[in-house]
């Protein structure tokens, strides 16, 4: 998924070859549905989200200057609609406290995680992922699985690089709490069985 295969495919489809864009779509469509989903929380409304996503990608892809990667450039169009859709519907969100947060609780996560096989450690951290809102379940997602840095997911959400670090700093301080919530009982489980 380099950046120069990508844009052989744009300059194709610049060129007049608009089926090219069906190769851009397939290279793509699970990762905008992905974030879609985060955004939307709802499997229909991520899925006409994303659509919208590519739609809006193929319209304005003449606008596209290789600034960044593209697969930046598409995951902003694809958070921007999603926000654009969320306005619309002015759903409301969940708001984890903060204020259960304690340093010692990463430590905590983090030896309990280890616990958990690998699968079920994804699954997991994904269910945890999903219970906070809308925007930091993105960016978490972009910085842990898509492994997308600072300063591209500052582009992606219209933000600096600072207030990036400082959302996903209070971002893991709240997937810490949902962690701690949702793995005590796993915990006891487990230890209950040694015994």
């Amino acid at each position: 998924m380099s950046t120069l295969h990508d844009q052989h495919y744009i300059d194709k489809i610049l060129q007049g070859e608009t089926n090219a864009f069906a190769v851009l779509v397939d290279r793509y469509k699970d990762m905008i549905f992905s974030l879609s989903l985060k955004m939307m929380k709802n499997k229909e409304e991520a899925e006409e989200a994303a659509q919208d996503t590519f739609i809006k990608t193929f319209n304005s892809l003449s606008k596209f200057k290789g600034d960044s990667k593209f697969s930046t450039w598409i995951y902003k169009i694809s958070y921007n609609t999603c926000l654009d859709r969320l306005k619309k519907n002015k759903k409301e969100e969940n708001n984890i406290s903060i204020d259960e947060f304690s340093s010692h609780l990463i430590k905590t996560m983090d030896n309990a995680l280890s616990a958990l096989e690998d699968k079920e450690k994804r699954q997991t951290i994904q269910n945890c992922l999903n219970l906070l809102p809308r925007e930091e379940n993105f960016l978490l997602t972009l910085f842990y699985f898509e492994e997308q840095n600072l300063e591209e997911i500052g582009k992606i959400m219209n933000i600096n690089a600072n207030n990036v670090k400082v959302k996903l700093f209070r971002s893991r301080q709240k997937l810490a709490v949902i962690l701690k919530k949702q793995l005590e009982p796993e915990i006891i489980e487990c230890y209950e069985r040694e015994r």
